[in-house]
């Protein structure tokens, strides 16, 4: 299996349309155009029935007291979790392409509806609703893509994964309202095959 875009390479900093926040000069940061980038794939295995397509930061503070405070910086040794961008199931292997902008563009206070997405896909609910929590103004369930708002005074360098599995069954076993974690699970034991491409990012001026 392969996967790309056209909009960036394997290792490339992410382009700032397709991120949530991007800097700001009095803000430190600041919402940017979120809009989900275009995809490619090709040499699906001999008997794929669907795809799942996964976007996740694996580089995510597990803890938040330091995060986007002034005078503070989130050290880079600090454990990190997994923070998922986007979770889509259901995906059909006839497809070899998405589109630019064709899930997501720009940042819906609350989130996007869901979980049924475009092309009959399914969408699962991303780290967003955790990370607004009870906030009366962007507070929701966040389906589909929003895309990379780190923290802008984090020491590490984000990594977002974008990653395509091949599944020998034509609908993930998951339904309702569904994380990144229950698909993870769910797909165990079913993958035929799997690739990913991955991008950087960072509001730290430091890194960037």
């Amino acid at each position: 299996m392969k996967l790309s875009s056209s909009a960036f390479s394997d290792g490339q900093f992410m382009p700032a349309e397709f991120c949530a926040g991007i800097p700001d000069a009095e803000q430190h940061a600041t919402m940017g155009r979120n809009i989900s980038p275009p995809l490619s794939w090709s040499e699906l295995p001999t008997g794929t029935q669907s795809l799942v397509l996964i976007c996740v930061d694996k580089d995510v503070p597990s803890v938040g007291d330091d995060v986007n405070q002034e005078g503070r910086e989130v050290p880079a040794d600090l454990p990190r979790v997994n923070f998922y961008h986007w979770i889509m199931v259901d995906l059909s292997p006839e497809l070899s392409s998405l589109e630019q902008a064709q899930f997501a563009d720009g940042f819906i206070p609350g989130g996007k509806t869901g979980p049924e997405g475009p092309l009959n896909t399914r969408q699962g609910i991303n780290n967003y609703r955790e990370w607004f929590g009870d906030d009366p103004d962007m507070g929701g369930e966040y389906f589909g893509y929003d895309g990379p708002f780190p923290p802008w005074n984090d020491a590490r360098m984000h990594n977002y994964h974008f990653e395509l599995y091949a599944l020998d069954v034509a609908r993930c076993a998951v339904e309702g309202k569904f994380t990144g974690e229950e698909v993870m699970a769910a797909i165990e034991g079913h993958v035929l095959g799997s690739a990913s491409i991955s991008v950087q990012y960072s509001l730290n001026p430091k890194l960037r």
